[in-house]
């Protein structure tokens, strides 16, 4: 679980243990950016901070990145060019090990608009302490491969793509990716602009030589098409849901292909909840940003999303892969009357007391199945109004998908701030859950203002919780974030003075 938001504000509390790192002494370029890196089983791996020194050439920008372990020691760093395009990276470990800095953000300062061109990302080798740019290929409607050396300015792409629809009527898409198991896999399709069709997975081998193909959509139009998208895959199968429209009916089923062969292995239908409930399963937004919805276990794949009924969300689904037998299980609790019974002032579509409602931050999902859903009391801006967030519920299910028990986390309200929530990790091998939120409050006596950190813990099933008291000092603001298991990670900064100092605080769960 990778979801960490970032909030700002000022530590009063005295820990009991600290290790300690100063950004400002690692390297002599501004500092862009930081973030925690996770290998492939969601573990902390380290950190990684990013320093810019400027333009460097006509397109090309000098940083240099610094590799932390995850007790905040430095283990390596070098200098590197970036592309001129590039404000920062964020950093993360693919199958191979390698760390892949991803341009985060875009500089438009340093080119002129007609040579805008996207950043690529850079690749990392922790044995080599080496650095180089990220090779990426194109699929060709020929059949072939291209290696991307270079990439193209916006303007160029549109130009083509325009050419190309004046030719063809359509325009190829293809993209290409590396496999765990070796080799590449690619995705193809003629886009004619309001549908698509002629759509294909494919497998290549190492020498891209191809080694099976997938072809679904071939003739589709606006009101008669298939879609395809893959839930999951490992080194045997890939799971996906395919979707057949006709009109205005469609019909949903678990595909399974043999990642060997490309032949399906499976194809049964899902059914047992709305189409617009089985169609969204996928992807699971709030507030305008993804939340990451779903998590894989030896036997299983666990999806939610959010359950509708007429267009209208009005609860939570909980979508079962089993492996074992490629059957699926879909389950649904609704506000009412499932987490009404709990949470009596909540109505059909989420809606809590004086205009708040129920906005989700965040998902947990347990090992046999279960799943936690938090979500926080959120009134969105108005005409003359801030935005403001109060309580954060905790909806508990068992493995069935019944709602348990609802926890109310009572907090004072906040202006201005979408969420103040902060983040979360799994503990004990993924088996259980901390998560972290703040409240703002006013010393009653003092009438100085304090932030209170909580510290959340749901281990063998059992909640408890640890408040740390927070407070603005002196200008310097502390970020909380992620940090090893047992540890929280603060950042005290301070731009005038040039302070940017982080540490690990050790936790009593």
């Amino acid at each position: 679980m990778k979801k960490i938001t970032l909030i700002m504000f000022g530590l009063i509390q005295t820990f009991a243990f600290s290790q300690t790192q100063d950004l400002t002494t690692l390297a002599a370029g501004d500092h862009v950016g930081m973030n925690a890196l996770f290998d492939d089983k969601d573990n902390l791996y380290g950190y990684v901070s990013l320093y810019s020194y400027g333009k460097s050439g006509d397109k090309t920008k000098k940083f240099e990145y610094v590799i932390l372990d995850k007790n905040l020691n430095p283990v390596a760093n070098k200098e590197f060019e970036g592309d001129i395009t590039a404000a920062s990276y964020l950093g993360y470990v693919d199958f191979k090990g390698q760390i892949i800095l991803k341009p985060s953000m875009m500089d438009y300062s340093l080119v002129k608009s007609k040579e805008v061109f996207t950043p690529v990302s850079m690749v990392i080798d922790p044995k080599t302490n080496s650095i180089t740019r990220k090779i990426y290929y194109d699929y060709l409607e020929n059949g072939s491969f291209k290696e991307i050396n270079e990439p193209k300015s916006w303007k160029e792409q549109r130009k083509e793509n325009r050419d190309e629809k004046k030719e063809k009527g359509y325009n190829y898409v293809s993209a290409v990716g590396e496999l765990k198991e070796g080799g590449y896999f690619a995705v193809e399709y003629k886009d004619y602009g309001k549908y698509e069709n002629s759509n294909s997975l494919m497998r290549f081998d190492d020498n891209k030589k191809e080694i099976w193909r997938y072809k679904y959509n071939t003739d589709g139009s606006k009101k008669l098409y298939t879609t395809l998208s893959v839930l999951e895959r490992d080194e045997n199968y890939m799971y996906c849901i395919l979707k057949k429209v006709n009109d205005k009916q469609k019909t949903f089923n678990l595909m399974v292909l043999d990642m060997k062969t490309g032949k399906e292995t499976s194809n049964k239908p899902i059914t047992g909840l709305s189409d617009d409930t089985i169609d969204n399963i996928e992807s699971f937004y709030s507030n305008y940003r993804k939340l990451d919805n779903d998590k894989t276990f030896d036997d299983k794949v666990v999806v939610l999303g959010r359950n509708y009924d007429d267009s209208e969300s009005v609860g939570f689904a909980r979508m079962v892969l089993n492996k074992s037998d490629f059957s699926v299980d879909m389950k649904a609790i609704n506000y009412e009357p499932n987490i009404s019974a709990f949470l009596p002032k909540v109505d059909k579509y989420g809606m809590v007391e004086s205009g708040y409602m129920l906005q989700t931050k965040d998902m947990y999902f347990m090992n046999d199945g279960s799943v936690g859903i938090l979500s926080e009391k959120y009134k969105p801006a108005g005409q003359y109004n801030a935005p403001k967030t109060t309580d954060l519920v905790y909806i508990y299910t068992d493995k069935d998908f019944k709602v348990k028990n609802v926890q109310v986390f009572e907090k004072e309200k906040s202006k201005w701030v979408n969420s103040d929530y902060l983040f979360s990790q799994y503990l004990n091998g993924g088996k259980d859950v901390v998560f972290f939120y703040r409240d703002y409050q006013k010393d009653e006596v003092t009438r100085q203002k304090r932030w209170n950190l909580f510290i959340n813990t749901i281990i063998d099933g059992k909640f408890k919780q640890e408040i740390i008291p927070i407070s603005e000092k002196d200008n310097y603001a502390v970020t909380p974030y992620v940090g090893k298991e047992g540890y929280i990670l603060l950042r005290e900064y301070n731009e005038k003075e040039k302070f940017n100092k982080i540490r690990l605080e050790k936790l009593n769960y």
